[in-house]
């Protein structure tokens, strides 16, 4: 069912090779901030897609399933591109900050594998407020870092970007978690 919601969680999922793209040469600062602000319009069709959905109660079984595989696919392609793209040692995120990095990466397949397991078995895992937030703090990081990488002198941006990053490996735990202790309780 392509409603305007689904179009938007859609057009996401298109807009990802040209974002890849984008964040391909760290050395080409025009090419992150064009890729920040495709970021920036990915990050707003995120929003509204649940937005309008409920608010024209067009929930769609294809928009549940959908919605959080954009989220998932762009968090972690931007993750390695930021991680992997190497020119100069410019690759944005280094060092310890691998590890929240990391974090974020192996919480998102888990917690996929766990939803995936208990939809077999018809149990439903509602998405926390404190996961809301780990999704705020995701998305805010990875839009600073990118930025980062267009405005490399600006040194606070790249530091708000590692700042946010470990937040939201904090809370992707807290959340990984307390998903991992729901799912427990049906496990033979």
């Amino acid at each position: 069912m392509l409603t305007l919601p689904n179009l938007l969680t859609l057009s996401r999922i298109v807009a990802l090779p040209l974002l890849v793209a984008l964040l391909w040469w760290p050395q080409w600062e025009a090419g992150y901030l064009a890729a920040f602000v495709l970021y920036c319009l990915m990050g707003l069709t995120d929003y509204f897609d649940g937005y309008l959905a409920r608010a024209q109660g067009a929930v769609s079984r294809l928009g549940v399933f959908l919605d959080p595989i954009a989220d998932k696919i762009m968090v972690a392609a931007v993750i390695l591109m930021l991680v992997g793209t190497r020119f100069e040692d410019r690759a944005i995120i280094t060092g310890i900050h691998l590890i929240a990095a990391l974090v974020i990466l192996l919480r998102e397949i888990a917690v996929s594998g766990l939803r995936e397991f208990l939809g077999g078995i018809q149990v439903s895992v509602p998405v926390s407020r404190l996961a809301k937030w780990k999704t705020t703090f995701q998305l805010v990081s990875l839009g600073a870092l990118i930025l980062a990488g267009a405005l490399p002198e600006v040194a606070s941006i790249k530091q708000i970007g590692l700042g946010t990053l470990w937040a939201a490996a904090v809370l992707t735990l807290i959340t990984g978690w307390d998903y991992l202790r729901v799912g427990l309780k049906h496990m033979d």
